[in-house]
């Protein structure tokens, strides 16, 4: 990955003289328990449907989709990665005066960028632990007259995150398309805070999600939009390629939405070593730790003892990887990021942090 979306393990590797596989890489929000196996199982069964094309309607693939996400299956687009569906979405609608939620991803801006749209940002402050005001936003954004709304729900790299009944909330009092990127809402309460269900019955939402987070698969790049409305979704459909998603992850995507053992073991294994993290971090006198619905904890070196910069060279000899905020606009020098891995990785990045600290 580049410097802008975590660390770039072959450049610390050669560097550092360790091998790829050596570090614990604390800056890359991936499931750390792998894909599922189900999902892995059918692709080697399957090895000779190499030779096929897959089904262009990839029907199976949409059922599966429709019955993890309870929305009509006519409302999904599929996209070879959620990047494609940002950037396809952004194209279709062609704003001219968008809001970004910020911090934020940095692809937003440069998608919004390419099409010479307006940008204003709403930033969430440290003062406010990243929260952000429901009521203030919507006096905001029908004060301004967007085209757009962007919202990472989480928020990446704050935790934040708005719940179902707020979006729905913001979709009612505004007059404007929002897109919710929902790439971490998984590793969440998906009935407190995912609006998949909203998507059947408002016209002006857009929801992208991808696999390669929860489920640990960014390889397939297999990405999915819902949207229920008819002229923007048969737009960007118009102008993704036929057969967009390869054999194997429209295999896998069929298998791996309906593994309930491997999804309910990554939330359960997840929610209890994001408490451990949480608990330990704020143990650290040094550190102001911000709550977080994702897979992602948000840190801030309040003594000013070293920046997240110096931490993570500090960090690197001891095999260990957090990613510094400082690129993430709206945040400084004294930011960090640390991503929840397996429960032996997370001890032992609590007893670093607490060696240096």
């Amino acid at each position: 990955m580049s410097l802008n979306h975590g660390a770039n393990l072959y450049d610390l590797s050669k560097k550092y003289g360790f091998s790829k596989e050596e570090f614990l890489d604390f800056s890359s929000n991936i499931n750390p328990l792998g894909a599922s196996n189900a999902a892995k199982d059918i692709v080697i069964k399957n090895i000779d449907q190499v030779s096929i094309y897959p089904d262009p309607d990839y029907t199976n693939l949409k059922n599966s989709i429709s019955s993890y996400c309870h929305c009509n299956k006519e409302n999904i687009v599929l996209g070879s990665g959620a990047t494609e569906l940002i950037s396809s979405f952004i194209k279709t609608i062609n704003p001219t005066k968008a809001l970004l939620l910020s911090p934020a991803y940095s692809e937003y801006e440069k998608e919004l960028k390419k099409i010479n749209c307006n940008i204003d940002k709403y930033y969430s402050k440290h003062e406010n632990d990243f929260k952000i005001d429901i009521d203030k936003l919507i006096n905001h954004i029908n004060s301004n007259k967007y085209n757009l709304i962007i919202i990472c729900n989480p928020n990446n790299p704050t935790g934040f995150t708005f719940s179902k009944a707020e979006i729905k909330t913001l979709l009612e009092s505004t007059n404007t398309f929002f897109m919710i990127d929902e790439t971490y809402i998984e590793f969440t309460d998906t009935k407190a805070f995912s609006s998949t269900s909203l998507v059947d019955d408002y016209n002006n939402i857009f929801v992208i999600r991808g696999t390669s987070k929860f489920f640990s698969t960014p390889g397939i790049r297999l990405g999915y939009g819902l949207i229920s409305n008819t002229s923007v979704k048969d737009s960007i459909s118009s102008h993704l390629d036929l057969w967009n998603i390869n054999i194997f992850a429209t295999l896998m995507g069929e298998v791996m939405f309906k593994d309930t053992h491997f999804i309910e073991n990554t939330i359960n294994v997840m929610t209890k070593e994001r408490d451990y993290l949480f608990d330990n971090l704020r143990n650290i006198d040094d550190l102001n730790v911000y709550d977080s619905q994702g897979n992602f904890i948000l840190c801030e070196i309040k003594s000013k003892k070293l920046t997240a910069s110096e931490l993570r060279d500090k960090l690197i000899p001891h095999k260990i990887i957090i990613r510094d905020c400082a690129s993430f606009d709206g945040l400084n020098e004294y930011f960090f990021r640390v991503c929840i891995l397996k429960p032996e990785d997370n001890r032992l990045l609590i007893n670093s942090l607490n060696n240096i600290f």
